[in-house]
């Protein structure tokens, strides 16, 4: 886990942040989901405090706080939360699939298939099978 926040850390220099920029961004996605401070502060785990003093520019957002907001709100783009590159919500591709082949070749008939028996296994080991 260590190894993983030092990549984050220098992947993403925290120094650079624009509070005043961040804090807008906070407040979109409170908006987005339509939670108040004090609702957004629970709902992520952490102190109400901590969301008023990033608000007002007096704190930054430690890691902690970052990963929290990232993880729990899954359509906030961790680029976009710092710096705002990207969109939010998050913009997800769509994967284009090729039609499935069809279920029956040509010159065979179409057969279909019917249930002959059920048997259901009950927790004492027991069975019971029902038959058409």
């Amino acid at each position: 886990m260590c190894s993983h926040i030092y990549y984050i850390c220098i992947k993403y220099n925290f120094t650079m942040i624009n509070l005043k920029e961040f804090s807008i961004r906070l407040k979109k996605i409170m908006s987005f989901y339509e939670l108040s401070a004090s609702s957004f502060a629970e709902k992520a785990n952490f102190q109400r405090s901590s969301i008023s003093h990033i608000l007002s520019g007096r704190n930054k957002p430690s890691l902690e706080f970052i990963l929290k907001i990232t993880s729990e709100f899954k359509e906030v783009d961790i680029n976009w939360l710092l710096y705002g590159k990207g969109t939010f919500p998050k913009e997800y591709k769509t994967i284009e699939t090729k039609p499935a082949p069809p279920l029956f070749n040509k010159g065979f008939e179409k057969t279909t298939k019917s249930i002959q028996r059920i048997i259901t296994l009950n927790n004492d080991g027991t069975f019971e099978e029902y038959k058409k």
